[in-house]
């Protein structure tokens, strides 16, 4: 005992007791989040965002019909899909990766939705995506892959239901390739082509055509999409470019066909020169797919595999536990930070879209070392399954209220959370209310710099969330923070199932487990 307090290099005192009392604080909040409502919620943001004819059974009644004009110009109809955030237009690359995150959650916690009584939900937002991603993949090598402009969308304040900015369609195609979204819409199309198998298997096939021919076209004419239209490049640009998506939508594919030769075979001859095997990512997003494809293949059985493949496999794992360390701060070097609050914590710009990705791979490796009876090891500290659950309970818990702050950052949840949040329609009177139009710079004018909270509530949206010292500013202009995106709450869809799941089974962590994740360094 004497050595081991010699090697330690203890935190100062007051810091210490900061660290355990906050710790303690968040205890007797340990059965009390509502994991069935976040989850009900979350799946609730999703009609808020839906663009298009809007059916009779939704939910979000200040929505109405929007954008019923799409690609009309073009003479291709884009009509429907999702706005991807406070704005309104319509991105590719983002909107399938959240399709592609809503579907490997119910993929991974389908039966957990299901007892939730979520599952029909879960489905139709996973639908109202990909029937989408059908319309706007019009040719084996034509995909439809943004709308509207957001340079001049970004000048007015309008909601969606009276938009008059452009709303000019981009495409990629053989001679204007974009492999990031062709790549990414593939892979979303694999994975609902997985979770329709059950209920809807002509549309499930149907949609592993297109998943199909977009992989092919994406690997056969490879090029950063955000060079072909250059209009996505102020709001999303590629900067992991397109390696990470081919891989990644090899192994969805791979996944969804058993298909051995044509898809894990890609990935497992790619995974070096792709940089699949070389790069420890310490985050997983829309745009920077690595940490999520290193996980995926980690899980794939070994069994009836070739030697090369099982190595290869075996690296990818490595690398994939590598972010799992990162995210427990387990590593020597190359951690994911905290907030004094506890919240990881990657970068100024929406950092929730990193703590939702983050916990959603936590859980599922989590759920993978428990039934293959192993323990994580980490440069610092072998690690149970039972400890990476608790650390996704404690992430969870921050984003439901229990954080400095006090605040629950999914919106609509609990008795206080963000109500200025960064969203064009959610700030304004809704169009089923007040069907009066509003003008471009009329909405700045009478609604953007308006103190009082808004009108409508977007319910289980996740917003941007706090700064590094858990800061965080409840102000419509200050969108770093208080605007939400579809690919920040998907991810926790499955999340949410998981943890009500346990909670409805008593098998909530200990108070032991959660202090055994204490930093005392």
């Amino acid at each position: 005992m004497g050595e081991r307090k010699r090697q330690c290099q203890c935190m100062p005192f007051p810091q210490l007791l900061v660290q355990i009392l906050y710790l303690f604080s968040t205890l007797p909040f340990s059965h009390s989040f509502d994991y069935g409502d976040a989850l009900a919620k979350s799946l609730m943001y999703f009609e808020a965002q839906r663009s298009g004819h809007l059916p009779y059974n939704q939910r979000v009644t200040w929505r109405h019909h929007s954008g019923l004009t799409d690609g009309l110009e073009q003479g291709v109809d884009l009509v429907g899909g999702y706005y991807d955030a406070g704005d309104n237009v319509k991105f590719g690359l983002p909107m399938a990766f959240t399709i592609t995150m809503l579907s490997w959650g119910v993929i991974e916690y389908r039966d957990e939705i299901a007892a939730a009584g979520e599952l029909q939900h879960a489905l139709e937002a996973i639908k109202w995506g990909t029937d989408y991603f059908i319309k706007a993949h019009t040719h084996p090598n034509t995909l439809w892959a943004m709308v509207g402009d957001g340079d001049t969308d970004h000048l007015c304040w309008q909601r969606p239901e009276d938009m008059t900015t452009s709303r000019r369609a981009y495409k990629v195609d053989e001679e204007n390739p974009g492999s990031e979204v062709v790549a990414e819409t593939a892979a979303a199309m694999a994975a609902a082509a997985m979770v329709f198998r059950r209920t809807n298997l002509q549309y499930s096939h149907l949609l592993l055509e297109h998943a199909k021919q977009l992989f092919e076209f994406g690997d056969k004419y490879r090029e950063k999409y955000d060079r072909s239209i250059k209009e996505s490049k102020g709001y999303y640009p590629s900067v992991s470019g397109y390696v990470d998506e081919l891989l990644w939508a090899a192994l969805w594919l791979y996944k969804a066909t058993d298909n051995e030769i044509q898809y894990l075979n890609y990935a497992i001859q790619n995974a070096q020169s792709f940089r699949g095997i070389t790069w420890a990512i310490a985050e997983f997003s829309w745009d920077v797919k690595y940490a999520g494809l290193q996980i995926i293949a980690a899980m794939l059985p070994r069994e009836g595999k070739s030697q090369q493949q099982k190595e290869i496999l075996d690296q990818y794992r490595s690398k994939g536990e590598q972010y799992i360390c990162a995210c427990l701060n387990k590593n020597n070097s190359t951690n994911v930070r905290q907030t004094p609050g506890g919240l990881l914590y990657t970068r100024r710009w929406n950092n929730m879209q990193y703590v939702s990705t983050a916990v959603f791979l936590l859980t599922l490796y989590s759920d993978h070392l428990q039934s293959t009876n192993r323990r994580l090891n980490c440069d610092k500290d072998s690690v149970s399954s039972d400890e990476i659950l608790s650390f996704v309970e404690s992430q969870a818990h921050y984003i439901l209220g229990s954080n400095p702050m006090g605040l629950s950052y999914l919106v609509g949840y609990g008795p206080s959370y963000p109500n200025r949040v960064h969203h064009r329609g959610a700030s304004m009177d809704s169009f089923k209310n007040s069907k009066v139009f509003v003008g471009c710079k009329q909405g700045y004018d009478n609604w953007f710099g308006r103190q009082k909270p808004n009108p409508n509530v977007i319910v289980g949206a996740l917003v941007g969330g706090p700064d590094d010292k858990d800061n965080f500013m409840d102000r419509r202009g200050n969108f770093a923070q208080t605007e939400a995106c579809t690919y920040n709450t998907a991810p926790l869809v499955g999340v949410f199932a998981k943890l009500h799941s346990l909670e409805k089974g008593n098998s909530t962590a200990t108070a032991s487990e959660r202090l055994s994740l204490v930093s005392f360094t």
